[in-house]
């Protein structure tokens, strides 16, 4: 079916309005909470952080003070150094104490221990056909709320088919 020539695809509702998930409200928290610590408040206190240096060092160092530079310049300056200083520092963290963080991270991650534990347990051959059957459905239920990066599932019976394939995500 066409609309104005144009074709029409699905049209189920997005996740974010389907409130008949039984996670909505949480999952809209989580939401809530990532665009206001990540992005809205960042950029607040960034500028609040500016504001703050700008009356510390302008109005209270004698020396700076004598040089008259207003609020809009001083951002100015104060980006200029203090952006490339925040990349460095984080491309020191990145290289030096993100292995650390990761490391801790995996070591608090029980769905991932357990999806390892299984697979260890599989190639021992101390799993069951139903301990199989039974992951097989849970990874399946995951792997359909996230866009299905595995090629080749049959969604009317929740299993592979014999073409399986991964498709990679193009980044940019």
């Amino acid at each position: 079916m066409t609309s104005y020539g144009i074709p029409m695809k699905n049209l189920s509702v997005p996740k974010l309005f389907n409130f008949r998930s039984h996670n909505w409200v949480r999952r809209r928290w989580l939401d809530f909470r990532n665009g206001h610590t990540i992005y809205l408040i960042f950029l607040m206190t960034f500028a609040n952080f500016v504001t703050i240096q700008y009356q510390l060092l302008l109005q209270r160092v004698p020396a700076i003070h004598s040089l008259h530079i207003n609020i809009w310049i001083f951002g100015l300056l104060f980006v200029a150094i203090y952006l490339p200083l925040g990349m460095i520092i984080g491309y020191w963290h990145r290289k030096n104490q993100f292995s650390v963080e990761a490391e801790a991270m995996f070591n608090q991650n029980q769905i991932g221990a357990t999806i390892n534990l299984f697979l260890i347990d599989l190639i021992d051959g101390k799993v069951t056909e139903e301990e199989k059957q039974h992951m097989r459905k849970y990874l399946l239920n995951i792997m359909k709320q996230g866009g299905m990066p595995y090629a080749g599932i049959d969604k009317s019976q929740s299993h592979l088919d014999g073409n399986s394939k991964i498709k990679m995500q193009k980044t940019e």
